[in-house]
């Protein structure tokens, strides 16, 4: 006599193959981010804002930041990458961008922890643009635009390597580089139009996922701040000098005007 397999426990191995078989995209809890100027690691926090952390995870795992660059510096304010790439030939192009992602503002923007930029006046229109806080700017941005998304902090000794990053001068080329940091490059070949490398570039070599596991805001070493909702519009971001400025190889960056996110 043929002995008939309970349908319960053949539902039960069939859903167990098909999880096994899934890619972990929102269980990926900690990802380092290689710059040119060093490494650190963000932990994402999975469990408190689970579409944003999918969303930029997803951009992860596709190499979509391979070779992109902080195209953003606002000096006790932001750093801000995501949204452009570099080729060999230090033509920058921007990322091909996925539908806009949910706002989930659970956490405050206090320093070291990353947020996703966003279209003013749009709540729900983050895609690939991220920004790390370099200062606490929980009482500008928690109540602006309905709350930018705090997804994650950089842990360890990260901050060193924003700091640095940070330092960097800034440079005013056509918009939306109208505020790009660069090294190695000075005043003196902005003004003489000298074309613009990946040496002076600061580039993303790579963001990787490191650790899968889910344990995100509430593990040991992290303390994440629950949003203000309040506070005011901060103040416009410098405009940058004027004149002519190296763009080089960067002339066809009025092209990507109509990629541009800003934090306002």
């Amino acid at each position: 006599m043929s002995v008939r397999p309970n349908s319960l426990v053949i539902a039960a191995a069939f859903l167990l193959a098909i999880t096994a078989a899934l890619p972990n995209n929102a269980n990926a809890t900690i990802v380092r981010v290689d710059t040119v100027l060093g490494s650190f690691d963000i932990n994402l926090y999975d469990n408190a804002t689970p579409a944003t952390v999918a969303n930029f995870v997803n951009y992860v795992q596709t190499g979509a930041y391979t070779d992109s660059i902080f195209h953003r510096s606002v000096a006790g304010f932001i750093m801000q990458g995501g949204g452009f790439v570099t080729d060999v030939n230090a033509q920058v192009t921007a990322i091909p961008t996925n539908p806009p992602v949910v706002n989930e503002p659970v956490f405050s923007n206090i320093r070291g922890t990353i947020a996703m930029a966003k279209l003013g006046g749009d709540p729900n229109s983050a895609t690939s643009q991220w920004f790390i806080n370099v200062a606490n700017n929980a009482g500008n941005l928690d109540g602006q635009n309905g709350g930018f998304t705090v997804f994650g902090e950089v842990t360890g000794n990260g901050m060193a390597i924003i700091d640095a990053l940070e330092a960097l001068p800034v440079f005013a080329f056509a918009s939306p580089l109208n505020e790009l940091p660069l090294q190695d490059y000075s005043s003196t070949d902005f003004a003489n139009n000298v074309p613009v490398s990946n040496a002076n570039l600061i580039i993303v070599n790579t963001i990787s996922v490191i650790d899968s596991t889910v344990d995100s805001a509430g593990a040991a070493g992290l303390n994440p701040t629950p949003t203000t909702a309040g506070g005011t519009t901060p103040p416009p971001p410098p405009s940058g000098g004027g004149g002519g400025g190296g763009l080089g190889l960067f002339a066809l960056l009025v092209l990507l005007l109509a990629n541009r996110k800003r934090l306002f």
